[in-house]
This record gives structure tokens, C-alpha cells and sequence, in this order.
């Protein structure tokens, strides 16, 4: 039976702005205090893992050096033809400026010549606490790209992601219609099922 977390302050263990008030805004109806990784000048560690499941407890476990419980995301966007590249190096791609232009131009060159445009976000979130207990939850969303990238809402890769179904792209959408099928939504809704208080009213 997984952990659960009753209320109290939680470290979100991301410098990401994007990430810290997506995971924020996900947090909001249970009561929970959050506070960025970045606010308590923790550093960042270094991504080792070879899965978004390694990446994300390693980042969260770094994280309760605060002594707070800790909640990492470790998420990329895999492309069929790229052979699920960049996946965990979805942020490499960005480079050290995290240029998401840049990234979304390097996947757009590297698709040249390929008419299969599938592919989908992956997010896997690990909650961990300070006596190194970790629970851990994967959720994916599929879709094709599309290019040029569209919108200038979410970040990374989002403005080329269209969701299946869908006629926006993460980028265009508003931000509650995407919080409701994304990646990191779906794992969401597996960690908070298991591990938090039910929603204030």
C-alpha cells in the first residue's frame, strides 16, 4: 500500500518555472504548501538515471536534503521515428540555455524525410520523504507533431505537440483544458489517488 502525505509543506524539486507552477496548480485543491527546490537554494542534481522514473526519485530524493517531503517530475517528449529520442535528454536538446526554439528547430531537422510524425510526453512524478521511502507514477499522453510549432502558451516542446484528438496544440491551449489530459495530469492523478488527502472543498 503506498504512502500517504498528510498535508504540510512539500518541496517541489524543480528549477523549472514552467514545471513549479504546473506541479503548483496541480497541488492547489489538497491544501498542500509548496515551495520551489530553487527557493531553497538546493541544487540541482546531476540526471543519471536511464529512465524518467530514475531521473525523477533521484531529483526528488536530492530534495528532502530540505528535510521536507519532495516531489520531482522527470518528463520529455519520445518521437516514433527518432526512435523515441530525445526522451530523457529532452532537456539536453535545449542546451544549457534551455532554447526550446532551438530544441523544437533540432527535432524538426532530424524528422526531414520521415512522414511518420507520431509520438508522445511522458512524465513520470516521485514523491519521496526524508527517511528515503519513495513512491513513484508514470502517465503519457500521445499525439503527432507539427510544424511549425503553434501558441506560445506551456513550455518546451509543447507549441508541437498536438494532442490526439485534438486540434490545439499544448502551446495553444489554455492551460486547465491541458492540465486535464496531459502527461504529467495522468501520473498526477495515479500519485494523488495513492498518496494525498482528499481535496479541500
Amino acid at each position: 500500500m503506498a504512502r500517504r502525505l498528510d498535508g504540510g509543506r512539500l518541496v517541489i524539486a524543480t528549477h523549472n518555472a514552467g514545471k513549479l507552477v504546473e506541479i503548483g496548480d496541480l497541488l492547489t485543491p489538497f491544501g498542500i504548501d509548496v515551495v520551489g527546490a530553487g527557493a531553497l537554494g538546493l541544487p540541482e542534481p546531476d540526471e543519471t538515471g536511464e529512465t524518467f522514473e530514475a531521473n525523477a526519485e533521484l531529483k526528488a530524493r536530492a530534495a528532502t536534503a530540505s528535510g521536507l517531503p519532495a516531489l520531482a517530475d522527470d518528463s520529455g517528449l519520445e518521437v516514433a521515428a527518432l526512435g523515441g529520442a530525445p526522451g530523457i535528454y529532452s532537456a539536453r536538446w535545449a542546451g544549457p540555455e534551455r532554447d526550446f526554439a532551438h530544441a523544437m528547430a533540432l527535432v524538426e531537422e532530424r524528422l526531414a524525410g520521415h512522414a511518420d510524425r507520431r509520438a508522445r510526453f511522458v512524465a513520470a512524478l516521485s514523491l519521496a520523504w526524508p527517511d528515503g521511502h519513495v513512491e513513484t507514477f508514470r502517465g503519457e499522453v500521445g499525439g503527432q507533431l507539427v510544424f511549425p510549432p503553434r501558441g506560445t502558451r506551456g513550455f518546451g516542446y509543447d507549441p508541437i505537440f498536438l494532442p490526439a484528438g485534438g486540434s490545439l496544440t499544448f502551446g495553444e491551449m489554455d492551460p486547465d483544458a491541458k492540465h486535464r489530459i496531459s502527461h504529467r495530469a495522468a501520473a498526477f492523478a495515479k500519485l494523488a489517488a495513492a498518496c494525498l488527502p482528499t481535496p479541500a472543498r
